[in-house]
């Protein structure tokens, strides 16, 4: 069950600054609906002493987001460009109080618009790292260049980490090596990672592989889940087909199928590369 601070439920339950500002100069935009966070950040910057006269968001995303981008607004207000510029994502999440690790996106999202929103005002393209590199998460649209700077400012060390920063890595899985392989070269530890990455797994009779998955539901999957108010269920297991009940908010989701691939993510971490999740209605 994440924690939440008493600043964190205050911007979100009242935002500061929400909506179109009619008469901003920059404008930037990061996320898409697709993958389920969505920001788009308005500003209003004095052109001859370059201070952020006001700012304002709309925003499509869980309450961390919608919290994120309120304090961002707020902080940024008053300040220079360059002085604004300055703020990490990790400021954002301070002001909060703090938020959850699993929530740390949602403030990489909020530096990430703000930067895209000085690009526009001065006649650029987006920072490089939104812009360009090599696309290494379908699921989430995230570059190699975005997962460096996370891996760099924030000093991350596992795919985990990763994907509570960035969110890649939390769909399907597939870029899961390459992930690896980027926070081993930032870290000069190719030869470790390569040698965790081919470590044979020990093999599992069928009971002991339930065993484990029902603990990975328990423990790491459906506190999220009962969180926003959806639930899973184990229903059964054919070979390495892990057969999954969505119940609760969860099963009228339009981001159902991400949820699916979310937990077929965490059983191949931890229990078995093999599985594969599928969702049964009964």
């Amino acid at each position: 069950m994440w924690e939440y601070t008493d600043k964190v439920k205050d911007h979100f339950f009242n935002p500061r600054n929400i909506g179109v500002l009619a008469d901003a100069n920059a404008v930037g935009e990061v996320g898409s609906l697709a993958c389920g966070d969505a920001l788009k950040l308005f500003l209003k910057i004095d052109p001859e002493t370059e201070k952020i006269v006001d700012a304002s968001f709309q925003t499509f995303g869980c309450g961390s987001a919608i919290a994120s981008s309120s304090a961002l607004t707020e902080m940024i207000k008053g300040k220079t460009v360059e002085e604004a510029l300055k703020i990490t994502n990790q400021d954002i999440a301070d002001y909060l109080g703090g938020l959850p690790k699993e929530k740390m996106h949602c403030s990489v999202m909020g530096r990430d618009a703000f930067q895209a929103a000085v690009a526009c005002y001065r006649g650029e393209t987006a920072p490089r790292e939104l812009a360009e590199g090599e696309l290494v998460c379908e699921c989430f649209g995230v570059t190699d260049e975005q997962i460096r700077r996370a891996v760099r400012e924030n000093n991350l060390s596992t795919i985990q980490e990763v994907t509570d920063y960035t969110k890649a890595g939390g769909g399907c899985g597939l870029c899961h090596d390459k992930i690896e392989r980027i926070i081993a070269e930032i870290k000069g530890e190719t030869s470790v990672a390569e040698s965790i990455v081919s470590k044979p797994r020990k093999s599992m009779t069928n009971i002991q592989k339930i065993a484990k998955i029902q603990e990975v539901l328990e423990k790491e999957i459906r506190p999220s889940l009962q969180q926003d108010g959806g639930d899973v269920e184990l229903i059964d297991l054919d070979g390495d087909v892990v057969k999954i009940a969505l119940r609760g908010l969860c099963s009228s989701c339009p981001s159902s199928a991400l949820t699916k691939n979310g937990i077929e993510n965490k059983l191949r971490e931890l229990v078995h590369p093999d599985l594969a999740v599928q969702e049964v209605n009964v």
